[in-house]
């Protein structure tokens, strides 16, 4: 399938340039999903993504009386979305409003789709993602924060998370909860709504060796949910939980844009900086390497291309995402890693030393670079998806 190829769609990726190029917030590009570094940058974010929902960038997907456009909205505009917003290098947030949407639209009561959704649709409220635990990151089944019914019908809830982007700035949690330990680890979850302001949640956050803190850990102690704070029904959660991750599809689209970026700056690198003398562009050894990583790009978005098109026509194969995955995360740390080596010795400096090449730029690349391969399921993990899954090859 040509995605952006067809009068409708042409005409809509330069509508949604036009207003990216019009509206994107003055905020210095990083590598990544970041989050804010200080409570005015994230205003900025929000009112930005405010107004991509109000111009039905985002969202687009959800019923008409919630302000999507129902089945009007094609998958296909998503992924132009998606890969404009990815060419702009416009702030990406991070939250977890757009997954914990779909929760609420597909399990939710029509209370929590009326409290919440217009929140998450304004950019008013930020909401993160509180899956991930200390030893329940690729395996998050075997999570082990729990949350126990108490006579009045609440839920408490105790337990650790961590990895939660904007966690320090979130109004609201996506949580997922052991409510059974008696039943098999898929079994006995449940998702909730959490408020972030209630007493006992304690936000943490992570300094990371990039200098910033997109990362938090999130302590819940003895912290009380309402009973309408449950997602659908009791222990449900894995299936809810899989159904909103089902929903993030444009995010392989923009892969494949955001590594053809960095291959052209890579390039552009090249032209710059000289080894014996010449720019390095002219050695031979820097081309096939360029010439390499150009072809692996190209490689990675016909994948990426042969999955959407696969999941357009519903006929997905295990193996479709893992393999994406893989190939993006770590072909993000080989670009990354062969900018440091152009750079020679002025690779070892950061943004704001003097003498730093592409303002530190490169360097960013490389110190995120990596976190793309344990986040989301590490490479190991994929490895191991393709194979028993995808190829069935023995464990």
């Amino acid at each position: 399938m040509d995605y952006g190829m067809s009068p409708e769609l042409e005409w809509f990726r330069l509508e949604v340039r036009a207003f990216v190029e019009t509206n994107v917030p003055a905020i210095p590009p990083r590598a990544g999903a970041r989050s804010a570094e200080d409570r005015a940058e994230h205003t900025l974010i929000t009112d930005w993504i405010g107004k991509l929902y109000a111009a039905g960038y985002m969202g687009g997907d959800w019923p008409l009386e919630y302000g999507g456009e129902g089945g009007a909205y094609s998958s296909e505009r998503g992924v132009v979305v998606g890969e404009e917003l990815a060419r702009a290098r416009a702030p990406h947030f991070a939250g977890a409003g757009g997954l914990v949407s779909h929760a609420l639209i597909d399990f939710g009561t029509e209370e929590q789709c009326r409290r919440y959704l217009p929140g998450i649709r304004s950019g008013k409220d930020t909401w993160c993602q509180l899956f991930s635990e200390p030893s329940s990151g690729s395996d998050l089944a075997s999570l082990r924060t729990r949350a126990v019914r108490a006579e009045n019908g609440n839920f408490r809830v105790s337990g650790q998370k961590v990895w939660t982007t904007n966690g320090q700035w979130a109004d609201y949690g996506y949580l997922l909860a052991r409510t059974d330990p008696d039943a098999p680890k898929h079994k006995g979850i449940s998702a909730f709504v959490v408020d972030m302001s209630l007493p006992g949640v304690d936000v943490r956050p992570l300094r990371e060796m990039t200098g910033t803190s997109d990362f938090n850990e999130v302590f819940l102690d003895n912290v009380e949910l309402p009973a309408g704070a449950l997602i659908g029904e009791l222990n449900a959660g894995w299936a809810i939980a899989n159904s909103s991750l089902g929903h993030e599809r444009s995010g392989v689209a923009t892969s494949a844009v955001r590594l053809r970026q960095n291959v052209d700056a890579l390039k552009d690198l090249a032209r710059k900086v000289t080894r014996d003398g010449r720019p390095a562009i002219e050695d031979g050894a820097v081309q096939e390497t360029l010439g390499r990583l150009s072809a692996e790009v190209a490689a990675l978005s016909a994948l990426v291309y042969a999955n959407i098109s696969r999941w357009s026509r519903g006929t997905v194969r295990v193996q479709d995402a893992p393999m994406a995955k893989l190939m993006f995360s770590e072909l993000g740390v080989d670009i990354a890693r062969f900018a440091l080596e152009l750079s020679g010795e002025a690779g070892i400096l950061v943004e704001g030393d003097r003498g730093v090449v592409d303002n530190g730029r490169w360097q960013d690349e490389f110190l995120y670079a990596r976190a793309y391969t344990i986040a989301g399921g590490s490479s190991e993990v994929m490895r191991n998806i393709i194979a028993e899954r995808g190829l069935n090859m023995p464990r």
